[in-house]
């Protein structure tokens, strides 16, 4: 089943890169100033060999790690009291709803003049996109426990502690799981536009403005195309790990490989 979902996926990349590659080399695209496809991979191979991108590549992988990390200690620990005390959280839940639309890419300038030190504003930035998806994930995993789970283990005389963490952190950990993945596309998408915002020594973003200044279309495009595999790759294994840790959870939903 995964093979052949992923056989789909790779026909179907493959359709679309040949059609654009007709589409720009056959004139077309004419008037358009866009790098064919054959061009932007080969740039791409190309940037295996580049230091200057890889330093900048580990830069952009570094904050984004480390934003997502620390993302995830804040956000399981307070969806999980939130989710806990409905009291505290329908107090503060409109505090979260005035927070969670505001754009994560328009706080940056204001992360720019409130933070000095660079990385530090970089990751603070990812931290802000990524908490909400964990945070909302988790609290919504802490509403979908069993309620009788709950009280049958009080019955035996368990009290408030060993209920929370003998049923309902094993039950909400599938949500927050599936929270940690999307925050880490989110949080990939924040790493490399502070870096195209507020520039700095290295990082994807700044390669592409480099190259954006030396009008190497090919280059920029390499770049993120790079940036997108690196968040397949770890869509990919999160899901992975998910299908693996929390395979009872799947069978208990009923839902089914595609």
């Amino acid at each position: 089943m995964i093979a052949a979902r992923l056989l789909r996926g790779a026909a179907g990349v493959a359709g679309f890169l040949v059609a654009a590659e007709l589409f720009i080399r056959f004139g077309l695209g004419e008037g358009l100033v866009f790098p064919a496809p054959s061009a932007i991979l080969l740039g791409a191979w190309e940037l295996l060999a580049d230091g200057d991108f890889l330093e900048g590549a580990l830069a952009t992988l570094t904050n984004w790690v480390l934003g997502l990390l620390a993302a995830t200690a804040v956000a399981v620990p307070a969806g999980v009291l939130l989710g806990a005390l409905p009291p505290a959280e329908r107090a503060i839940r409109p505090v979260l709803e005035f927070l969670r639309p505001i754009p994560s890419v328009a706080i940056i300038p204001l992360a720019i003049l409130l933070i000095p030190v660079d990385e530090l504003m970089k990751v603070s930035v990812i931290v802000y996109a990524s908490i909400w998806p964990i945070l909302i994930n988790t609290l919504y995993g802490m509403r979908d426990v069993d309620p009788m789970a709950k009280d049958t283990l009080r019955a035996f005389g368990f009290g408030p502690l060993a209920v929370l963490v003998r049923v309902s952190l094993p039950s909400a950990a599938p949500f927050v799981a599936t929270g940690v993945r999307i925050a880490a596309g989110i949080a990939l998408v924040l790493a490399v536009s502070a870096e195209l915002v507020a520039g700095g020594a290295a990082g994807i973003g700044v390669y592409v403005n480099v190259a954006g200044s030396g009008n190497r279309m090919d280059l920029m495009m390499a770049a993120t195309f790079w940036a997108g595999v690196l968040g397949v790759a770890a869509n990919l294994a999160l899901l992975a790990g998910e299908r693996r840790l929390f395979h009872w959870h799947r069978a208990r939903t009923g839902e089914v490989e595609s």
